[in-house]
């Protein structure tokens, strides 16, 4: 008998992980797909190697500029912070809808569970995401798929609606014990989840979006250091810790202008797109501030555009403490 296929979105938290293996142990051989953002840190290619291992077959997908675009206004709202959960659920459902011909799968599935978030995994949008997407009666959600309608799979017999989970609500309770009874025990607990439900993020995503800073590029640094504008509404991001600096400096090599002070201990800084020397010695008092001799009446700052062999010098006078709060994001 020919291996029949299903695909599964996979975030790599416990619902997701049980999802794929409830449907493999069903006889499908099952397709993994993970969706990576601007805002998400990739898999450990540790925890891939361990799907392949177990039969799953790994898919990576990335949302970029589409993602990025759907942010700016989304049909369906935000949650709590700059989280378009709903509208991003139909956008990666219907890429992995987009699989099932690649594959001859006969349907899609998530871990989604039953009133486990507030804003996505309600029954009405629920059916929402189903509909969107295109994928009406062929959207499974195995782990609470006996308070959801049958979906044609089950009506045609492929499934045995039987072997399929009610579990519904917060707790985790029974999530565990089904992990404990599939064998599953490297899995992580529960964390805050999307990004965009960050506080602190979901405001610098917005600030950035009203400043036209809309690439992906924007939208990778946004996880990273202290963010800051500057009077003349330039961007400045700056390194909290040499990790930070380091990531940095790597990221925005052959971007915008760089800065650090000469001779002392201080934070990189990136400069978006300004190349008037007003501008850059606004941004080396900022950078000086975040060095061992803010207190100082005068410093000398590196500047840099791709080729630091080529940095130049400028001196500035510190910011105060007060000064760079107010430029704070």
């Amino acid at each position: 008998m020919a291996d029949r296929f299903a695909i599964g979105l996979y975030s790599g938290g416990l619902d997701s992980t049980l999802a794929l293996n409830l449907v493999q142990r069903l006889g499908f051989k099952v397709v993994a797909v993970h969706f990576t953002t601007p805002f998400t840190v990739n898999l450990y290619g540790k925890k891939k190697k361990k799907l392949k291992k177990n039969g799953f077959i790994f898919k990576k997908l990335f949302l970029g500029k589409e993602y990025i675009e759907l942010l700016k206004n989304p049909k369906y709202g935000y949650g709590k912070n700059f989280n378009p959960c709903v509208d991003c659920h139909i956008m990666m459902i219907k890429k992995a809808k987009s699989l099932m011909e690649e594959y001859g799968a006969d349907f899609v599935f998530t871990g989604e569970v039953l009133g486990e978030r507030p804003m996505s995994q309600r029954k009405d949008t629920l059916r929402i995401v189903e509909r969107e997407s295109g994928l009406e009666g062929r959207l499974l959600r195995p782990l609470s798929a006996k308070l959801l309608s049958e979906t044609i799979p089950e009506k045609e017999g492929i499934i045995d609606r039987n072997k399929l989970f009610a579990i519904k609500g917060r707790s985790r309770k029974e999530q565990f014990k089904l992990a404990e009874e599939m064998g599953i025990m490297d899995f992580p607990h529960p964390a805050g989840g999307c990004p965009l439900t960050e506080e602190n993020i979901a405001k610098r995503v917005e600030e950035s979006l009203k400043h036209n800073e809309d690439t992906i590029f924007d939208m990778i640094l946004l996880r990273l250091g202290r963010h800051l504008r500057l009077p003349g509404g330039e961007k400045l991001v700056s390194g909290r810790n040499e990790e930070e600096n380091n990531l940095l400096l790597r990221l925005t090599r052959n971007k915008g202008i760089k800065l650090s002070v000469k001779d002392y201990s201080s934070t990189y800084l990136y400069l978006r797109d300004a190349n008037d020397e007003d501008t850059i010695k606004e941004a080396g008092r900022v950078c000086a501030r975040y060095s061992s001799v803010k207190n100082k009446e005068s410093v000398e700052v590196y500047y840099w555009n791709k080729d630091i062999e080529k940095r130049k010098i400028i001196k500035v006078k510190p910011y105060s403490e007060e000064e760079v709060e107010n430029l704070l994001i």
